[in-house]
């Protein structure tokens, strides 16, 4: 084969396999030392000329340090054929090679086959690192695709000559997929392994359902719209917040389309999905608010340090608000972050009653005052010792059951009491922090939830942990643990 033959096939190779021709050249360049070696049981390297298609051949042994009881990567040890003392290099240092041009030889038949396999096997790992390249930009793309073949409840699809696989964890469930159906997936995730490219793809991903929107919405891929959160369950129904950046645009409206078309075409795309538009809010009760449309919401009970809110609706709306199978509530929280607990009105007032005369017991235990004194203060706002204590004196006087004497009193009580629990709260954090795992922010949490001892915290569960601190499932185990293993429990 002559040098323009040589650079006519190399040619073809890149082009049909959309690789470099310079990776082709160093694939054809160890495919012939490699069958050289097999040949001759020496070492060479093989040098391809750019320009004229012309290869020589290089003979070479790797330098040792002299003296040295060498045994290389494979395991051989020194062999004259294929290593040379340092001593003996003239000057060529160790790990280096020293070279000679030999003449380059005829290739057989079985040679030739070498050459070919390791061509073959050279091409193909280029072609996998290309594909990869390509496609892990690709990542987050929703892309159409032509089912190939169903395989245990898989998909594998053809991406444009590019082979892709759903796998039966991504698919829409009871959707109906047969071969040389076409329909579109969100790319997921891309590897590289020793079978070649592997592109995974889903079609239950949060993103394939804004994806698509970007897709059917222009003032969203305009950037008029923006969408800003999205929760699905998939193939049932689905939640996506937006919110427009002009003032006159209606942004649900537009997300929906004329008579729905807009929203049709994407909830055609993912099996009948019903998809709910919900307007975003900055505050995060409106938000809330919203996202439990299409239930009504009467009350909300918002506490920021659990993350957490209460959702009070009337009796009429329960059924609504909740959802077939719970389905609403979960999809409203993870819209919106938050953690939502949904009730009836009854309920809801119930549990006021309770967190009232809770917050009362505990005020008229501090103060060392009967139950409806402390009745008075609730009810007038004053639900705390610091509320108490650093209240305008002249404010507490205005209620009509206290006279000045009164308000003194209750304020010293109230500056007293602050003074010891200040004094137990330092000395239960001292005694927390002994425990291993145990940080200043923990022990803080800990104590503002009155767990003040160290028996007190290994009577705590994971779950009731992770209520007054969110730190792992794993690092709550391990307080509670060692807090159990401090009190004795396993001796």
């Amino acid at each position: 084969m002559d040098g323009k033959e040589l650079f006519l096939m190399i040619e073809a190779i890149s082009n049909e396999k959309n690789i470099t021709q310079e990776d082709v050249i160093e694939s054809l360049e160890e495919a012939l030392a490699v069958a050289t070696k097999k040949r001759n049981n020496i070492d060479v390297r093989v040098e391809v000329d750019r320009h004229s298609g012309d290869f020589k051949t290089f003979r070479r042994w790797l330098v040792v340090e002299t003296g040295a009881d060498f045994v290389d990567d494979d395991g051989t040890e020194f062999d004259a054929e294929l290593h040379v003392y340092q001593t003996d290099s003239n000057g060529v240092l160790a790990d280096s090679y020293v070279e000679e041009e030999m003449e380059s030889i005829e290739f057989g038949r079985i040679a030739a086959q070498i050459a070919k396999q390791v061509i073959i096997q050279k091409v193909r790992e280029a072609e996998r690192t290309v594909v990869v390249d390509n496609f892990s930009k690709r990542v987050g793309e929703v892309v159409m695709v032509t089912v190939k073949r169903v395989e245990r409840g898989n998909v594998y699809v053809d991406m444009g000559g590019i082979d892709g696989m759903i796998s039966k964890y991504d698919l829409i469930p009871n959707e109906s997929i047969r071969k040389n159906d076409r329909l579109r997936a969100f790319i997921k995730e891309v590897k590289s392994t020793p079978r070649g490219a592997q592109i995974f793809l889903s079609r239950t991903a949060n993103e394939m359902m804004v994806e698509l929107f970007e897709m059917e919405v222009p003032e969203i891929s305009e950037g008029v719209i923006e969408i800003k959160a999205g929760a699905r369950d998939p193939g049932l129904r689905s939640k996506l917040a937006v919110k427009a950046k002009d003032k006159r645009i209606d942004p649900i409206g537009s997300c929906i389309g004329m008579r729905g078309a807009r929203v049709q075409a994407v909830s055609n795309e993912l099996n009948g999905e019903r998809v709910d538009i919900i307007l975003w809010d900055e505050d995060p009760a409106q938000f809330v608010i919203n996202a439990m449309a299409p239930a009504e919401v009467s009350s909300i009970v918002v506490d920021e340090e659990k993350g957490s809110m209460d959702i009070a609706v009337d009796e009429d709306q329960l059924a609504l608000a909740i959802g077939r199978g719970g389905q609403n509530i979960k999809l409203a929280s993870k819209l919106t972050g938050w953690k939502l607990n949904v009730m009836s009105l009854t309920d809801a007032d119930e549990m006021q009653a309770k967190e009232v005369q809770k917050t009362g017991e505990k005020l008229a235990d501090k103060l060392g005052v009967d139950a409806e004194v402390a009745g008075v203060l609730i009810d007038e706002g004053y639900t705390s010792l610091d509320e108490i204590a650093e209240a305008e004196a002249q404010a507490l006087s205005q209620i009509e059951e206290f006279d000045s004497e009164m308000v003194d009193e209750l304020q010293e009580r109230a500056q007293d009491a602050q003074l010891v629990k200040a004094l137990n709260d330092a000395e239960a954090t001292e005694i927390l922090l002994a425990i291993e795992s145990v940080d200043e922010s923990l022990a803080g949490a800990l104590v503002e939830a009155e767990i003040l001892t160290v028996n007190s915290l290994a009577e705590l569960s994971i779950v009731e942990l992770l209520e007054i601190q969110d730190i792992g499932n794993d690092n709550a185990s391990a307080v509670i643990m060692a807090a159990r293993e401090n009190e004795g429990w396993f001796d």
